[in-house]
């Protein structure tokens, strides 16, 4: 399942590490903007990573789920590119 991960943190520490965690899954495709392609179980890790890290009272994460049909139909516009599927190995 493809994902995108967006996120507003205050917190310039906290920040980076919730970056240096989505980097781990996924690729950056914005500032604060991440794509990833996980499993379910990937997913649960990755979930479980950053909620050690968000203050709910000012941090704003989003996870959004594609289906293969929404996927399927992304449209890019200038420079960038799509991430196709991939291996993801977690060190």
């Amino acid at each position: 399942m493809r994902y995108i991960i967006s996120y507003d943190i205050p917190d310039t520490k906290r920040r980076t590490k919730i970056a240096k965690i989505l980097l781990d899954f996924g690729d950056r495709v914005q500032y604060s903007v991440f794509e990833a392609e996980l499993t379910d179980d990937l997913y649960q890790k990755m979930r479980w990573r950053l909620k050690r890290y968000i203050v709910e009272k000012t941090d704003n994460l989003k996870i959004y789920r594609l289906c293969g049909n929404c996927a399927a139909q992304i449209e890019q516009f200038g420079s960038g590119q799509v991430i196709e599927n991939k291996d993801v190995y977690i060190v």
